[in-house]
């Protein structure tokens, strides 16, 4: 029996070509390339709410991930007129033509285009200097999870002392994301500032474990609080993305409640993330969902941060 060329999946009012879908995408006997489109079609209905507007960075593996990738921001040559798009200014001068994802359809199109990982922008494109949301990255100094579990509680208690509502997600690499949705009031530098002093508190709490410090070779095996993203034009992976590793993991939003049992950043991947999409149905809700609805005022937080004591614990800088 011929290997099958190609499929239709329909979606809303469009038939989405998926080229090649038993194409191994992760490698002999991994997730194929329908797998991947199937995942992105079945994640869609809480995926989208949580991209849409954002303009989006595409983590391309035509050859699947034991080949060669690379980063792509224009649109993709050939995309079809119904797939969203927005230009925005480059960092650098110059303009880019980005992705905006608002259908099920544009994820599945963009699974046919080798597109494993999907990067999302802090702000939304009709306003894209201004950040709707703050993320604090947090991956392990040495592999300690449990570490990682930690400083994301910590990180939490001090944006909540800074008034903002907190929510949290694996990456599917190694870490965990702690984000505060935002109004869009203040340009990246300002929400930059208030990433920075939220991750200062948090590291001035608990100095023998926590750092803000960029180099390496001064953390001393401290968890580095990474608040880098929060800038004009640079990205972090979407909720349900699907990450290029061996088995397929996903970026998971998160209940706070399920932070104290959870093994690894890799928990769910494409082939056993099903299970836990059938109980949001049947429970009729998920993390993240109506997260915008939580945005509080940036320039409000910057005022409550600042107003958060500055040392508590003892440093374990000379």
């Amino acid at each position: 029996m011929g290997t099958v060329q190609e499929e239709y999946v329909h979606s809303g009012r469009h038939a989405v070509r998926i080229g090649k879908p038993d194409k191994e995408m992760f490698g002999e006997g991994g997730v194929t390339k329908r797998e991947l489109a199937e995942h992105y079609a079945a994640v869609a209905p809480w995926m989208v709410p949580l991209v849409s507007g954002h303009p989006l960075a595409l983590q391309r593996f035509p050859h699947g991930i034991t080949g060669e990738g690379f980063f792509q921001k224009q649109v993709p040559a050939g995309a079809p007129a119904w797939v969203d798009r927005v230009t925005v200014p480059r960092d650098e001068g110059g303009t880019v033509t980005m992705v905006v994802c608002e259908s099920a359809a544009t994820l599945l199109w963009l699974a046919d285009q080798a597109a494993i990982t999907l990067h999302s922008w802090l702000s939304r494109g009709e306003n894209p200097r201004y950040p709707d949301r703050i993320i604090v990255d947090l991956d392990p100094a040495d592999g300690d999870f449990a570490a990682v579990r930690q400083a994301a509680r910590e990180v939490r208690e001090v944006l909540v002392e800074a008034g903002l509502a907190t929510y949290l997600m694996t990456t599917g690499s190694r870490g965990l994301h702690v984000v505060s949705p935002l109004r869009p009031e203040q340009e990246y530098a300002d929400v930059r500032e208030l990433a920075r002093t939220v991750a200062d508190r948090t590291a001035d709490r608990h100095p023998n474990e926590l750092t803000t410090l960029v180099r390496k070779n001064r953390r001393r095996g401290r968890l580095f609080l990474d608040v880098l993203r929060n800038s004009y034009a640079q990205h972090a992976v979407a909720p349900y993305s699907v990450r290029p590793l061996p088995g397929a993991p996903v970026a998971t939003p998160l209940f706070w409640e399920e932070l104290d049992d959870l093994p690894s950043a890799q928990q769910w991947t494409v082939r056993t993330l099903e299970s836990r999409l059938d109980q949001f149905e049947r429970a009729g809700d998920a993390p993240w969902a109506g997260m915008m609805r939580h945005a509080r005022s940036p320039r409000k937080a910057a005022r409550l941060a600042a107003a958060i004591p500055e040392q508590r614990g003892p440093s374990a800088d000379p």
